[in-house]
């Protein structure tokens, strides 16, 4: 798998998570790398991906290989 920068703008750090979203849900979920690249998601560095936070109302499930297995509100 090639090496891609985190999705961050101004940020060249490699990307170790994707972050994708389900709207109907409310859903943002944050997983490992995606093998292959999507316009609808989004790669960021470890420093984005612990920081990532969602709207009120929306929930962000973390996969444990990032340090969680529950959604958070």
């Amino acid at each position: 798998m090639e090496s891609r920068a985190c999705s961050r703008v101004a940020c060249q750090a490699s990307a170790v998570a994707t972050l994708t979203f389900d709207y109907s849900d409310a859903l943002a979920v944050l997983g490992p790398l995606a093998v292959t690249k999507s316009p609808h998601s989004f790669d960021l560095c470890a420093r984005h991906a612990q920081l990532t936070t969602v709207p009120t109302g929306w929930s962000l499930m973390r996969h444990a290989a990032l340090g969680g297995d529950q959604p958070e509100r």
